[in-house]
């Protein structure tokens, strides 16, 4: 089967994805997107969104995500629902196989995003997007007024339990360990805020409730005791993982598997291939940020191709 010829090819249909192929077939670049089996990212993954611009009522995770697929069906983007099996960056026109099925592209915008580590509870996955979360920015203005937990112990995890206090009656965090790996600064803010208590050596190995998040069965890590915690929500914070297995080898990859891009641009280790999103954003991770940057790697792509063509 020869392979299908396109001008770009975007990888993946989260904000940063969607945003490029709206950006881009504008341009009348007819763009092909590979959006992947759990197509849409992680707001597919959330309930109420709050704080994305235009929306004063908020807007569900998953039907932002249909009006910007939508938006980009309207100026002629192409949908692939499948995941992409191989790539080969070597030389133009770029690889991109689903399957057996081979598209050629002049030029490539990554947009895969990044998978937030979870604990592996049945119940927790249960109640993903009711109470429990895995962005505190996102989601602690619905606890006004409640108590909260959160999972972790590195710098990400204490700043998001910080950032919690404005919000919680009271912010437990729970560590498996006896100490936080986070920065002395970040430590020394954390334990000094009144509104912060530790549960330390700890785990959690149920999320009680059966609409919403009520509490938790915490298994003490040294005596293996169980006990319950009363809360209105539980924060995972124990990292995220970029989804870059498929480049990994292919193109520059930071210590986190994060892609690494150029200083104020999108572009990538190889000339004609952007990457977008949470894929190579780990400080903000927030779908309006990810949306900009998807804006930067259409315009960067047009541009690269018009001095490419």
């Amino acid at each position: 089967m020869s392979a299908q010829h396109r001008e770009i090819v975007v990888i993946g249909s989260g904000p940063a994805g969607l945003t490029s192929a709206v950006y881009t077939a504008r341009a009348n670049l007819e763009p092909l997107v590979i959006e992947g089996v759990g197509a849409g990212g992680q707001l597919m993954l959330t309930t109420e969104v709050e704080n994305f611009p235009g929306f004063p009522e908020g807007i569900l995770g998953p039907a932002l995500m249909a009006n910007m697929r939508e938006q980009a069906l309207r100026f002629g983007t192409e949908f692939v629902t499948d995941d992409v099996s191989r790539v080969d960056f070597s030389s133009r026109p770029f690889g991109v196989w689903v399957g057996d099925t081979e598209y050629r592209a002049d030029a490539i915008i990554i947009s895969t995003g990044a998978s937030a580590r979870m604990l592996g509870l049945p119940s927790e996955q249960r109640l993903l997007g009711y109470g429990v979360s895995t962005c505190a920015t996102c989601d602690g203005f619905f606890y006004r007024g409640r108590p909260l937990a959160i999972v972790g112990g590195g710098d990400s995890a204490l700043e998001e339990a910080l950032f919690l206090t404005k919000f919680a009656t009271k912010v437990t965090i729970i560590h498996r360990r006896d100490e936080f790996r986070a920065s002395k600064i970040m430590r020394d803010r954390a334990l000094a805020n009144d509104k912060i208590d530790v549960i330390w050596n700890a785990e959690v190995t149920e999320v009680v409730g059966d609409q919403a998040v009520e509490s938790l069965v915490l298994r003490d890590t040294v005596t293996g005791e169980t006990s319950t915690l009363e809360v209105a929500g539980l924060f995972v914070a124990i990292g995220h993982t970029p989804n870059t297995a498929l480049f990994e080898g292919v193109l520059d990859l930071d210590e986190n598997g994060y892609i690494v891009t150029a200083a104020d641009s999108t572009a990538t280790s190889i000339p004609g291939v952007f990457a977008a999103g949470d894929v190579q954003d780990h400080v903000y991770r927030q779908a309006i940020t990810a949306a900009g940057s998807g804006c930067m790697a259409a315009i960067e792509t047009e541009r690269w191709l018009a001095e490419h063509a």
